[in-house]
C-alpha cells in the first residue's frame, strides 16, 4: 500500500487518470490487475466499475468518453477521456474489439493491460515456463494494440514509467484516439517520481503555408457556392469530436443555410433549431430527406465522414460538393490539404459576410415536383404522430417514441431539457432511431462506422455514469441479435442503480439487417422457411431477464410490448418521475414481424427486386 508521501507506478497512473477528468475505470479484474485497483481506490477518487465482459467494459469507457467530452466546456480542465483495464492475454484480446471501435470513431480511450511480472517473462525466455494467460510471443498483446492505438507502451522499468505514461496520455488527448499501456505486475508497487505539471493536448502549429492553403480553400468554396447556389450544410462527426458546435451555429445563423447532420453527428446541436432539416444518411435516409438534400444547388459537408453506412451508395464528392474533414477540404475536384476544420468554418463565414441563403429546401423540392412535404416544419412534424396501427412496426414504434420525447417526457414544453440520452445500436435500431428529433445537444449516441452489434447495451453504463443529472437516463434501442451478444452488461446497471430504459427490438428472432444486405428480396417475397436459415436466432423471453438480473434489493422491471396501447402505457409510466418503476432499470421486449423493416431501407428492395 502506498503511503501519503510514497509514489509508486500504480499511484502515478491512477493520479494521472484522475487529473484528466476520469472518475470511473471500467473493466474485468484479474490477479495481475488487483494491486493497481487497490492502490487506485486508496489514493484517488477514481472508482472501479467491474463489468461482466471486457468488451462491455470497453463500450462503457467509450461512451463515458463521448458524453464527458460533450458536457465539458471547450478548453476546460477535464478532457473527456475514458479508461478501461483488463488482464493480459485473454482479457486484452477480448477488449480489442471495443478499442478498435474507439480508434475508428476517434474516441479518446486509455486501455490498461496488466501483464505478468518481469521475472515471469525472464522465466519464459530462459526455460519456456508460461504463466497464466501468457503467449510464447512476448509482444503479442503489444503488436495487436499497435494497430488500433496512436501510442502503445510496455512498462517494465519504474524509472521510465512516468514518462511513458505521460507520453501516451498526451498522445490520447492530442489525437483524440485510444492509447495502450501494458504494465508488468511487479511495477505496481515499484517507486517512481511524483507527477509534474498538467497533461494537455498539443495543437499543431498554424504556419504561413497553412494560412495560404486556408485562403485558397475558402476562395474556391465561395466560388462553388456562387456557381451552384442554394447551398445546404451537412454537419458531421468532427464537429462533435473537436467541439465545434458553436462554430456550426454561428455559421448557419450568419448565412441562414439549412443543415442536415450525419447519423454520427446527430444532435450536434438541438434539433429544435429553426434551420435543422433532418438526418441525411445517403440512400438509407428517409426518401423525403434524400430527395430534398439532392435537390439543393450544392452541399457543404463540415466534418463529415463518408462511410458506406452514411452514404448507402450515394456519391459524397462531386462537382457540386464541398467537404471539409480529416484536415483537408475538397471543393469539387480540387483538394486543399492541411486545412483545419476549426479555422475553415469561421473563415468561410467571414468570406460570405452579408450573403444569406434563407431557402426552405423542402419547399424548393416540393415546388420542383418532388414527392416531399411542402416545408421543413411539415416534414419534421410528420416524424411524430398520435395515430398508429394496433400492432407495433419499426416505423410506428419510433414515431410513437418521437412523440413521447417531444411531448410527454418534457411535460409538453418542447424547450425543456430532455431527461434522456438516446443510445442506439447498429442495424434496424439505428435506421429507426436516427429520425428521432433530439431536442438537446449531444442527446444521441451511436457507433455509425464501426457498428459493433451490442455496443449500445454496454455503452449505456458509461452514459449513465457520465451523466448523473436527476432523471437523466439512457434510452436504449437494440436489436435482438445485438442484445444476445452482450445482455449480461445489464447486471452492472442493476448493481449500480443506473436506471436505463432498454427496448429490445425482437423481430421473431432474426438478423434482419443481414438478410436485407444479402438478400433484400426476402422482404418482398416473404418466404416461410429456408431462405434465411443462417440469420435465425434462438428466441428468448427477454423481459424475463429482469427476474434473472434483479434481486429484492436491486430491482429490475421487464415488459413485453406488442401493441401501441401497451407501449403507450409503459411510456406514461416512464414519464412519471414518481412511478416506482423509474427507480430501477427497465427492459422492454418490443415484438415485431420478421418481415418488417424501417422505411429508410425501402431503396434496397426497390433497386434489387424488380
Amino acid at each position: 500500500m502506498s503511503g501519503d508521501d510514497e509514489w509508486t507506478v500504480a499511484r502515478y497512473l491512477a493520479t494521472r487518470l484522475e487529473q484528466v477528468g476520469i472518475r470511473y475505470l471500467f473493466g474485468v479484474p484479474g490477479d495481475f490487475l488487483g494491486p493497481f485497483l487497490t492502490i487506485m481506490q486508496a489514493t484517488t477518487g477514481v472508482r472501479w466499475i467491474g463489468t461482466p465482459t471486457e468488451m462491455g467494459g470497453g463500450y462503457a469507457a467509450d461512451a463515458y468518453a463521448r458524453v464527458r467530452a460533450a458536457d465539458v466546456a471547450p478548453g476546460g480542465r477535464e478532457a473527456g477521456v475514458g479508461a478501461v483495464a483488463v488482464t493480459y492475454g485473454v482479457g486484452a484480446f477480448s477488449l480489442l474489439n471495443s478499442v478498435g471501435g474507439a480508434y475508428v470513431e476517434d474516441v479518446p480511450l486509455i486501455a490498461i493491460n496488466a501483464a505478468p511480472s518481469y521475472e515471469q517473462w525472464l522465466n519464459q525466455q530462459a526455460v519456456g515456463l508460461l504463466t497464466s494467460h501468457m503467449s510464447p510471443r512476448r509482444e503479442s498483446n503489444l503488436d495487436v494494440y499497435r494497430q488500433v492505438t496512436v501510442d502503445a507502451q510496455v512498462l517494465s522499468n519504474p524509472g521510465l514509467a512516468p514518462s511513458q505514461i505521460d507520453g501516451a496520455i498526451t498522445a490520447c488527448l492530442t489525437e483524440r484516439k485510444p492509447v495502450y499501456l501494458e504494465v508488468m505486475e511487479d511495477l505496481w508497487h515499484a517507486p517512481c517520481a511524483p507527477p509534474k505539471g498538467e497533461l494537455r493536448a498539443h495543437e499543431r502549429p498554424f504556419t504561413q503555408r497553412n494560412q495560404q492553403m486556408l485562403d485558397k480553400a475558402v476562395a474556391a468554396a465561395v466560388e462553388l457556392i456562387r456557381t451552384f447556389g442554394t447551398p445546404i450544410v451537412w454537419a458531421g462527426e468532427e464537429l462533435v469530436r473537436y467541439r465545434l458546435e458553436d462554430e456550426l451555429l454561428e455559421f448557419v445563423q450568419a448565412t441562414r443555410m439549412q443543415f442536415c447532420t450525419t447519423v454520427g453527428a446527430k444532435s450536434v446541436v438541438s434539433e429544435r433549431h429553426p434551420l435543422f432539416a433532418g438526418v441525411y444518411n445517403g440512400k438509407a435516409s428517409l426518401p423525403e430527406i434524400r430527395r430534398t438534400f439532392k435537390n439543393a444547388g450544392c452541399r457543404i459537408g463540415l466534418g463529415t465522414w463518408s462511410t458506406s453506412k452514411n452514404l448507402g451508395g450515394d456519391q459524397a464528392i462531386g462537382d457540386d460538393w464541398i467537404v471539409a474533414a480529416r484536415d483537408g477540404v475538397s471543393v469539387g475536384a480540387r483538394y486543399f490539404p492541411e486545412v483545419q476544420l476549426g479555422r475553415f468554418i469561421p473563415a468561410l463565414r467571414t468570406a460570405l459576410a452579408g450573403q444569406t441563403f434563407p431557402d426552405d429546401h423542402f419547399a424548393l423540392a416540393h415546388a420542383a415536383g418532388l414527392d416531399v412535404p411542402a416545408s421543413r416544419a411539415e416534414f419534421l412534424d410528420s416524424l411524430s404522430g398520435d395515430r398508429y396501427p394496433e400492432e407495433l412496426t419499426y416505423d410506428s414504434f419510433f414515431q410513437h417514441v418521437n412523440s413521447f420525447l417531444e411531448e410527454r417526457a418534457t411535460g409538453g414544453d418542447p424547450d425543456a431539457p430532455s431527461p434522456f440520452t438516446v443510445v442506439s445500436d447498429a442495424a434496424f435500431a439505428l435506421l429507426g432511431s436516427m429520425n428521432l428529433r433530439i431536442t438537446e445537444r449531444a442527446g444521441f449516441l451511436a457507433q455509425n462506422s464501426w457498428l459493433s452489434i451490442g455496443y449500445s447495451v454496454g455503452a449505456a453504463t458509461g452514459v449513465a455514469l457520465g451523466r448523473q443529472e436527476p432523471m437523466k437516463r439512457p434510452l436504449v434501442f437494440v436489436g435482438d441479435g445485438s442484445f444476445q451478444e452482450i445482455c449480461q452488461e445489464l447486471s452492472t446497471q442493476v448493481r449500480h442503480h443506473l436506471r436505463p430504459v432498454v427496448f429490445v427490438l425482437d423481430n421473431e428472432g432474426f438478423y434482419g439487417i443481414e438478410q436485407m444486405l444479402v438478400s433484400p428480396c426476402y422482404y418482398r417475397e416473404r418466404p416461410s422457411d429456408g431462405a434465411d436459415f443462417y440469420n435465425v436466432l434462438h428466441p428468448w423471453r427477454y423481459e424475463k431477464l429482469a427476474e434473472v438480473f434483479g434481486t429484492e434489493k436491486d430491482r429490475m422491471h421487464g415488459f413485453e410490448l406488442a401493441t401501441h396501447a401497451e407501449l403507450d402505457a409503459l411510456l406514461r409510466d416512464i414519464a412519471d418521475p414518481g412511478n416506482d418503476i423509474n427507480h430501477a432499470p427497465i427492459l422492454a421486449r418490443v415484438r415485431l414481424s420478421r418481415h418488417d423493416y424501417p422505411r429508410a431501407l425501402q431503396y434496397k428492395i426497390d433497386e434489387n427486386c424488380p
